[in-house]
């Protein structure tokens, strides 16, 4: 019998996951698709305080998420880096009336008609800065767009900004190497495995699961964590047979991915008319990524999706900054996520809360739910769990994870630039933007994957883009791949660079090697 169950293998689940094995509980973690096929890999893929959530005063969770930022960055520097944020000052932008600070300021000056004063922005940047405690990440300037590179792409409108600080980070791949971690420690990690049902017994858990070959197994627990993300409710009614007053507010956030707009490694934050922000972000070397959209979403079943509308107003409010207009053209790939919000009563999608909430049940077989929260306090939330945990069941060991790097993330900020040129020295045959790529996707484990490789014919077949028999070897393996869409969308994000031909080849030699592997064990 396990001490945990863990239903979900997005951030939240393989976070819990990981820290609760390495307290000493015995773990294991279903997940009824791909880890982060929904939610956790259709995030804006930063490690971010939330600049505008100071303008609700959710200044604990501001403070927690900036706190967090550096102790990330630090564990896992080959998917997590510093980025700079361009905010663009003009007398347009104004303030979301649903804001605390919005109906606070039109209160004391009415004379400002809901406009975000710069005075107001330069102080809630001070704040930013100085919250968290930062370490490694330089603080906010100001910027004098008519003579600095970031405003050449802009309008000439724009003139003044201020620049910042945040980090990127490779959202699925922070899952998945959770989940790995997890696994090295001693938890199983079930993935394409539906819990279809769970009964209470006496003192414990009895929960039914079917893998995707339909076979049925059954599993006991001590205690049951729910981290469902947007079919938490679901676990809890359908699945757990529990009645709660807590409730998720879905909310769908979309993005488009666009041809490089600009030159530079910086980002952009821009401001509304209609008072919110979005983001224009380097993607992946070549490309520019844009969003976020903020709608309520009807339910989990529903398909997340990018609609024509949503991608018009990202291209309408980026063309309302960018010098040259972004139209539909220029949109490579789009995608949707629903993310589950603890429903707080909030009257727009966008003012909801982004903090998480914890809910045990102290029975004889206890649950724990998981509602909200977002990935840059992903590690916190499972510490909160915990916590909560270590109220029912004995933990041996106390909080672990802070400055524990993930695989691959074994080296210091500071030396990932000469890590990468090392790469080249290594493996010749890679040009710095492959090498760049790789270091990125696995860290300091690109060795283990290419080994004494000497040339590109060392590494098997060449799926197109960079992609090698070798990474796919290691990704299905060791990374619980099962389909190219696993490889080309979550563990890397190369889909945007192979053909239709090329993802199917793929696909296809995936399904051999499976095919393979399954009738060897058959035989066995």
């Amino acid at each position: 019998m396990d001490d945990i169950f863990v239903i979900g293998g997005g951030i939240n689940g393989c976070g819990i996951a990981r820290d609760a094995v390495g307290r000493g509980l015995s773990v294991t973690l279903a997940e009824k698709s791909d880890l982060a096929q929904a939610t956790s890999s259709a995030s804006t893929k930063l490690f971010h305080g939330g600049l505008r959530y100071l303008e609700y005063f959710e200044i604990r969770l501001v403070r927690e998420a900036l706190q967090e930022r550096e102790t990330l960055l630090k564990a896992m520097p080959h998917i997590s880096w510093p980025m700079r944020f361009v905010l663009p000052l003009s007398p347009e932008m104004r303030f979301d009336t649903e804001t605390p600070a919005a109906k606070l300021l039109n209160s004391v000056m009415p004379w400002m008609k809901g406009r975000r004063p710069s005075w107001m922005i330069r102080a809630g940047l001070m704040l930013y800065d100085n919250l968290g405690g930062r370490e490694i990440l330089p603080g906010t300037k100001r910027l004098d767009l008519t003579q600095d590179p970031a405003g050449k792409p802009l309008q000439d409108r724009f003139q003044q900004a201020f620049e910042y600080s945040d980090c990127w980070v490779q959202d699925a791949r922070l899952v998945v190497l959770n989940a790995r971690d997890a696994e090295a420690r001693g938890a199983k990690i079930m993935t394409r495995t539906e819990v279809v049902s769970t009964h209470r017994a006496a003192d414990h858990w009895e929960i039914t699961c079917r893998d995707a070959d339909g076979e049925e197994t059954t599993h006991q627990a001590r205690l049951l964590v729910n981290a469902g993300g947007p079919w938490a409710a679901d676990v809890l009614g359908r699945v757990a047979h529990v009645n709660t007053a807590e409730k998720v507010r879905l909310v769908r956030g979309s993005h488009i991915v666009t041809k490089r707009l600009f030159d530079h490694d910086r980002a952009y934050f821009f401001q509304g008319t209609d008072g919110r922000i979005i983001f224009a972000i380097p993607y992946e070397q070549d490309f520019t990524l844009i969003g976020t959209t903020d709608r309520d979403h009807p339910d989990p079943q529903t398909p997340a999706e990018c609609t024509d509308a949503e991608a018009d107003y990202l291209l309408a409010f980026a063309s309302d900054y960018f010098r040259k207009p972004v139209t539909r053209d220029d949109i490579v790939w789009r995608y949707s996520g629903v993310r589950p919000l603890y429903d707080d009563g909030a009257t727009s999608a966008t003012a909801a809360t982004r903090d998480y909430v914890l809910t045990l049940e102290t029975t004889a077989a206890p649950l724990l739910s998981v509602f909200g929260g977002k990935i840059t306090t992903y590690r916190r939330l499972a510490e909160s769990a915990l916590e909560k945990i270590g109220s029912v069941l004995p933990v041996a060991k106390g909080s672990w994870t802070a400055g524990v790097a993930l695989p691959g993330g074994d080296i210091a900020v500071r030396d990932v630039p000469g890590a990468v040129t090392a790469l080249c020295d290594r493996y010749p045959f890679l040009d710095p933007a492959e090498a760049l790529r790789l270091f990125r996707t696995h860290g300091t484990q690109v060795g283990d994957i290419f080994g004494d490789a000497a040339t590109r014919d060392d590494l098997g077949r060449d799926f197109g883009g960079g992609l090698s028999e070798a990474e796919v070897t290691w990704l299905m393996d060791r990374e619980y791949a099962c389909a190219a869409e696993d490889i080309l969308w979550r563990r890397t994000k190369l889909g945007l660079r192979l053909s239709e031909d090329e993802a199917a080849a793929l696909g296809a030699w995936m399904a051999d090697r499976r095919a393979g592997q399954r009738e060897e064990e058959r035989t066995k």
